[in-house]
């Protein structure tokens, strides 16, 4: 198998676990689907919940001056004009295959041929990447306006509001978790370029003689914030990006990469905006957006430190970095029995269900009613999930391709002893834990 058959086989992999066990779904597969747009499922869901929550802790409470904001997808299109998006600066390079009709970007062609039947190509034209849509009843040109592009947009817009509201001095940071919105030529990669995508970023406002010291502060901040969570070091990588490719606004950009099975790619963007936002939005609103300071009594347009994460990106990162396939299995079987057991050894912080409760048969009643009270007794604290069906290995084996990081085990002593038996998935250790502890144990284990 070529390197490149063996990137596409990692990756197909991950595509059908994640749609087997319900982490993400086509969206509108039913009717064929559609390109670049995807439903996360009912794991997926408490995933990306668990890795917004993880994230939005990191920014409000582990670091000092940072609020939060969450505005509108749509926005006056005046603010998109003042902030390039409508321009070319937003644009990408488009050709089309004069036979098949596929579209690629020009950085995407390596000659001037298709990759896909190696027709003939048009002329490079540009593309504009918002996606318009009409408010009010009449489609005109009065009514036009975009989906947002990007989240940070609306952050600027407020800036002056969070001044007044909450009396932050600089330097502070606005960080949001929200929705944007491009109309990507050629989405790729499962959920790596997509067309309707999650972003967290943070906005952070400083002194412009500070800007090249807290653009390296957050670049490390960043870094190790991903390694806390169980990505490992070899396979993060932060890249400058040069002039000549970096986004209209940035005076420096970083790129944070992950070595996804395709290849490295971007998880998180890093960039030193300078004043353009806040410049720009007050020459073109008429609202005067510089920082007053009252230390010094001068004026200023402060400069922004970005840091910006693709939340689908990022789980998609995850779970490449979690999936593991174990030839074999994790205990052993007749020499004569092959198998192979997917285990996904994903953070505890992370993991959609923390909890699995299973009764060692399901034909005692007995079994089964102590096990479901342990179930209802743990589950307004953590997300759980019980199961009964099959031998109690497989539903092991469930468990772990899951990423449950804790099983109990419900048996027959239980019900003497008013104990179960806490099996932990990375290390397979098992020990008997009293039922009026669990809360307690299990809580201070997910800690970790």
């Amino acid at each position: 198998m070529s390197k490149e058959e063996s990137k596409n086989n990692s990756v197909d992999k991950i595509i059908s676990f994640c749609k087997r066990r319900g982490f993400i779904f086509q969206s509108s597969a039913i009717y064929g689907g559609l390109g670049g747009f995807y439903d996360a499922g009912p794991l997926g869901v408490e995933m990306k919940k668990n890795l917004k929550e993880f994230w939005w802790k990191e920014m409000t409470q582990n670091h000092e001056n940072i609020v939060g904001l969450d505005s509108s997808i749509l926005m006056n299109p005046k603010v998109l004009q003042a902030s390039g998006h409508l321009s070319a600066g937003f644009a990408d390079t488009l050709m089309e295959c004069k036979k098949c009709h596929k579209r690629f970007k020009k950085e995407e062609l390596k000659n001037d041929s298709c990759p896909e039947c190696e027709g003939e190509m048009t002329d490079p034209k540009k593309f504009n990447l918002m996606m318009k849509t009409f408010i009010g009843p009449l489609e005109d040109e009065a009514s036009v306006a975009y989906l947002r592009p990007e989240t940070c947009q609306g952050i600027y817009l407020n800036f002056k509001n969070v001044l007044d509201s909450m009396r932050v001095k600089i330097p502070f940071g606005i960080c949001q978790i929200g929705k944007s919105f491009r109309n990507e030529i050629n989405p790729k990669n499962f959920i790596f370029r997509t067309r309707e995508f999650e972003q967290m970023e943070m906005q952070w406002f400083c002194h412009p003689n500070k800007a090249d010291e807290f653009f390296e502060y957050w670049k490390e901040e960043r870094l190790k914030w991903y390694q806390s969570f169980g990505i490992k070091k070899e396979k993060l990588r932060a890249t400058e990006v040069p002039k000549t490719e970096s986004a209209h606004y940035a005076r420096k950009q970083v790129d944070i990469e992950y070595l996804f099975p395709f290849g490295w790619g971007e998880i998180e963007g890093i960039h030193n905006r300078g004043d353009w936002d806040l410049s720009n939005h007050s020459k073109h609103s008429g609202e005067d957006l510089m920082y007053f300071d009252e230390k010094t009594g001068k004026k200023y347009f402060p400069y922004i430190i970005e840091t910006s994460v693709g939340v689908e990106r990022l789980s998609f990162a995850l779970l490449a970095e979690a999936y593991q396939e174990i030839e074999g299995g994790r205990t052993k079987t007749t020499k004569s029995v092959k198998k192979t057991e997917i285990l996904l050894k994903i953070d505890k912080k992370i993991a959609p269900i923390k909890i699995a409760v299973l009764p060692l048969v399901k034909n005692k009643p007995e079994l089964v009613k102590k096990a479901k009270d342990v179930y209802v007794a743990l589950k307004t604290h953590f997300v759980c999930r019980y199961d009964e069906t099959g031998s109690i290995g497989r539903r092991y084996r469930r468990t772990d391709e899951i990423g449950v990081p804790f099983v109990i085990t419900v048996d027959f002593d239980s019900l003497e002893q008013h104990d179960v038996t806490l099996r932990d998935r990375d290390t397979m250790n098992q020990e008997r834990i009293k039922i009026k502890d669990l809360v307690n144990i299990i809580k201070e284990r997910l800690k970790d």
